[in-house]
């Protein structure tokens, strides 16, 4: 039987969420609208020009790329100010983020990286490097952004996803055992009933659950995941 304690203690033998590793998050965001803001499903506004998102898990300032999952496009982005918004959601963007990476408003899946103090140097170089060229071509130098903070370019086709199938990745633990807990702890405290454990490799258990076939019954089956408050639920497609 799962005891207060245990339960309690569940998300600290959780491996994803290390303090020594930058925020990640894949999920579906939603792109800034004031219909949004005036029917209070998000709390404050945001300029559609802006490179702003919101996102709870991050400070203010933080700098983040924001990835289209689903044609690999990014963008360097910064996390405004604190907001509400709908949990299901992993971070509210700008118009113009959602037209910069192309972002498919059926289907918004992105990734939220936080960009450490090394990688943001990278990208500042970079940034001054396109505009020394751009002045050298005699281009204007004009809302320059970093696509792409790796190395080695990706050869990627730009398509969008062919089939709606996604699971929600709960936690992941170094013990099965532990896992075993939290499965056990969603049963009897949640309306899930299909959370499953997949062993990645000898250190790694995954607590999730689906896969899902449509948006209506992946949003329930979030929300109802939300009230165990761990701090970074994920949707990861399937392949």
């Amino acid at each position: 039987m799962l005891n207060n304690c245990t339960a309690t203690n569940l998300t600290k033998n959780t491996i994803s969420n290390s303090l020594d590793n930058p925020f990640i998050n894949k999920g579906f965001s939603l792109i800034y609208s004031d219909k949004f803001y005036d029917n209070k499903i998000i709390s404050k506004k945001i300029n559609e020009r802006s490179l702003v998102i919101f996102q709870k898990n991050l400070k203010k300032n933080t700098i983040v790329k924001i990835t289209n999952i689903l044609n690999n496009k990014s963008v360097i982005a910064t996390v405004g100010s604190n907001a509400d918004y709908p949990l299901f959601n992993n971070a509210v963007l700008s118009l113009r983020i959602a037209d910069e990476i192309e972002l498919n408003e059926n289907e918004p899946y992105v990734e939220i990286l936080e960009i450490l103090e090394d990688a943001l140097f990278i990208a500042k170089r970079a940034k001054t490097f396109e505009e020394e060229k751009r002045v050298a071509n005699k281009a204007p130098v004009n809302n320059i952004n970093i696509s792409d903070l790796n190395i080695k370019e990706k050869n990627t086709k730009n398509e969008l996803s062919k089939k709606f199938s996604y699971k929600i990745k709960i936690a992941d633990f170094y013990f099965n055992d532990t896992a075993l807990l939290l499965v056990d702890r969603i049963i009897k405290e949640t309306k899930i009933r299909d959370a499953k454990i997949k062993k990645i490799n000898q250190k790694k258990y995954r607590v999730y659950a689906g896969p899902f076939n449509n948006i209506n019954s992946l949003q329930k089956s979030f929300n109802d995941i939300s009230i165990l408050e761990f701090e970074n639920i994920e949707i990861i497609k399937n392949d």
